[in-house]
């Protein structure tokens, strides 16, 4: 039987994602508590994800549907955050936004019952976001030390991955905001094929703009005025197509000259006023 778990990589056929679809706990959230823009009508979130996941069907993707309890965890519906899939299978994080602690061990649950084993749990004073965690090969986990993400998660990381043939890289993230805004590593990048890119530049620190380069990646520029719609967030579903917050005209025009096909979903609510694109919605379970 072939192998149901697995997704070492950004890019390829996403054949199995976990979701979270928006419900009152997201709902009923208070703005200033949880840092969304504003407050969230849910049945306008609750249509936008059901179209998201539409569209992630329409690829031949199969949608899992987490639905373990989580009372008062409004971003429990970004699911991309408190795991990672291995080869090995899940590796539960340790959420450095303390808000967000016990979506770890909820998430390992809904995956269990997919049969993915949990091959690995962050433990201690280790911190770690999916977010903080990008695939630039399948080999090469780059992880972003920033906070939400620290040292000692990456060592924990890299013991999750000891005997294997992953290398971890540390990229050094900027203070942004500071502690209470989102600055992941994914914040300001996504990629979207095995050598393409999409950058919001300012933010790349240089070591690991210089390696991407080295490795023979193309860079998809976000201009100024689509960093604020989460222009870098792209969800690639196959090498080459990929899913974007609709807002994008001009980043979605610039992925298309570098050969791309391109979708859009609309998230006012899901995404804008929560600060979460299509790659925080989604927790992908098996790539081909």
């Amino acid at each position: 039987m072939s192998q149901k778990y697995g997704s070492q990589s950004m890019v390829g056929e996403l054949q199995a994602v976990l979701v979270r679809r928006p419900n009152g706990a997201f709902g009923n959230a208070d703005p200033h508590k949880w840092h969304y823009t504003s407050a969230i009508n849910l049945d306008i979130a609750q249509q936008e994800h059901d179209a998201l996941i539409q569209t992630l069907q329409s690829c031949g993707t199969e949608v899992v549907y987490h639905d373990v309890t989580l009372p008062n965890h409004a971003d429990s519906i970004f699911v991309h955050d408190p795991v990672i899939v291995s080869n090995q299978g899940a590796i539960l994080l340790n959420m450095g936004k303390p808000l967000r602690q016990g979506e770890e061990a909820a998430i390992g649950q809904s995956l269990e019952k997919m049969g993915v084993p949990i091959h690995y749990r962050l433990s201690g004073d280790a911190r770690a976001e999916g977010g903080d965690l990008l695939w630039v090969d399948e080999k090469t986990l780059a992880v972003g030390l920033g906070f939400r993400t620290n040292q000692a998660g990456f060592d924990q990381l890299a013991e999750a991955f000891a005997g294997t043939d992953v290398t971890l890289i540390p990229v050094h993230l900027s203070f942004f905001q500071g502690p209470e805004a989102c600055l992941h590593l994914m914040s300001f990048i996504s990629v979207v094929d095995h050598d393409l890119a999409v950058i919001y530049e300012p933010l790349m620190p240089v070591p690991f703009w210089q390696h991407l380069k080295e490795k023979g990646f193309r860079y998809v520029r976000v201009p100024e005025e689509e960093w604020a719609t989460m222009g870098p967030n792209v969800l690639s579903v196959a090498p080459g197509k990929c899913i974007l917050l609709e807002n994008n005209k001009i980043t979605k025009a610039r992925l298309e000259e570098a050969g791309c096909e391109v979708m859009t979903y609309k998230g006012e609510e899901i995404s804008l006023k929560a600060e979460g694109g299509a790659t925080c919605l989604t927790r992908p379970v098996l790539r081909g």
